[in-house]
């Protein structure tokens, strides 16, 4: 086999930015070139991933199932099901639910 297939039942759920949400790691550093990451979100009902950048990397967000706002320096932005942001490297955002249901998002993380 030339494919490399995970198993859904061998990722673990752990905090993400500090408690506020989980995420699950599908995709480690090193495991594909320029990537840093690519994560399974999870932010409960009425929660943020607060302030945050990332440094020397973007950051791609496609919205599994939910909807809530994005914000960054220059505004507030919805989003539903199905919407993908990019943030640049080093930009400042935040991640909010503002449903009463838990959000669910695919992250990847690309170093610049």
């Amino acid at each position: 086999m030339k494919v490399i297939k995970k198993l859904n039942e061998n990722f673990v759920c752990e905090d993400a930015h500090g408690g506020s949400g989980s995420r699950k790691l599908l995709l480690a550093e090193k495991e594909m070139k320029n990537v840093q990451g690519m994560t399974r979100g999870f932010l409960p009902a009425g929660s943020k991933f607060d302030w945050h950048n990332h440094d020397k990397l973007n950051e791609v967000m496609y919205v599994l199932k939910g909807n809530g706002s994005v914000r960054d320096e220059d505004g507030i932005y919805p989003y539903n099901t199905g919407d993908v942001f990019i943030f640049p490297e080093g930009i400042y955002h935040e991640i909010e639910n503002t449903s009463e249901k838990e959000n669910e998002y695919i992250f990847m993380r690309v170093y610049q």
